[in-house]
């Protein structure tokens, strides 16, 4: 695939990682893939072995899609929070991965769950990170019509992170579907203002304002690949970095 613009090299202390929902099953699949949610644990373990602070921000969608319940009827509100509660379910299949590979961690959701999570306050979200701890962070913002990508950044902003890194099945953000569109051109360095201008939809509009509002880097990469997560962290420039300004 051809590509343009050779990104900025960078590294992090502190990162946000969004994995969606279809992170934890195979591709076309639904539910919870055991293997799929264990090699997820194998890279944030290896992140966390070389001291970066990492914080993730689940999906629900492979165990139910707010919006879709919601035009079959159910109440929009409640649908969402339906779409929450599978994020809490998606936290702790995480949880027990990470457990089991030997990474100390915790799961904090912003609706109270709090037989099975803590609840999500930030300077205790913090202190874990400081402690070493991998925070998973379940519930979304709490409130029904913001997507967990908006959770994403929100947390992102709330923790102090260097960067959101936004897991995808795909190696970065393309002018065009790539499976559709073979001509499509792969970005390795946008803007915030041409993700909005080009409507490439990498996450929400509030999402996108809400990074660009506090100058935090983007970057999109392929999860299912083995090794990425660390690969982003120690700044190897894969997929695409989106950031105020270009070069």
């Amino acid at each position: 695939m051809p590509t343009v613009a050779e990104p900025r090299r960078m590294s992090f202390n502190r990162v946000l990682l969004k994995v969606s929902g279809e992170g934890f099953c195979r591709s076309g699949g639904f539910g919870l893939d055991i293997e799929e949610v264990g090699s997820i644990a194998e890279q944030i373990r290896a992140v966390s072995s070389i001291g970066v602070e990492l914080a993730v921000v689940i999906g629900g969608g492979n165990i139910l899609r707010g919006a879709q319940v919601s035009a079959m009827g159910v109440n929009p509100a409640t649908a969402d929070y339906m779409g929450m509660l599978a994020t809490v379910i998606n936290g702790l299949a995480l949880q027990d991965a990470l457990e089991k590979v030997g990474v100390e961690c915790r799961v904090l959701s912003a609706i109270g769950v709090h037989q099975v999570c803590e609840p999500f306050v930030r300077l205790r979200a913090i202190r874990h990170l400081e402690k070493g701890r991998v925070i998973i962070l379940a519930g979304g913002t709490g409130n029904p019509f913001f997507t967990t990508d908006t959770a994403a950044a929100l947390r992102a902003t709330e923790i102090g992170a260097d960067a959101l890194l936004k897991a995808t099945k795909v190696d970065g953000v393309y002018s065009a579907d790539p499976v559709l569109d073979k001509k499509a051109i792969r970005y390795q360095h946008l803007t915030y203002d041409q993700v909005r201008e080009r409507d490439l939809r990498v996450m929400d509009r509030t999402a996108i304002t809400l990074c660009m509002e506090n100058q935090l880097p983007i970057i999109v990469f392929n999860l299912k690949v083995e090794g990425n997560i660390a690969k982003v962290v120690k700044g190897d420039g894969i997929g695409t970095l989106i950031t105020a300004t270009e070069g």
